[in-house]
């Protein structure tokens, strides 16, 4: 099994590559269409959210940069 990645994009998408599935809060699957990647929304402007349509483009910022969380409570 390929291991699923999700790359946080500067002012843009999560991008979801590998093996994966995505469901709605009543547990249906999407239809990927055999897709192994796709890009899902962060700024909340997507026509087709989950998934990214680009919409953000000049009017969302977020640098992404990696930290570590606090410790589980």
């Amino acid at each position: 099994m390929a291991k699923t990645v999700l790359k946080v994009n500067n002012n843009g998408s999560l991008k979801v590559q590998g093996d994966f599935e995505i469901v709605d809060k009543e547990g249906n699957v999407y239809d990927l269409g055999g897709r192994d990647q796709v890009s899902l929304c962060r700024c909340g402007l997507s026509k087709t959210k989950p998934f990214c349509d680009g919409a953000h483009r000049n009017h969302f910022e977020h640098e992404a940069i990696a930290f570590d969380l606090p410790p589980k409570k």
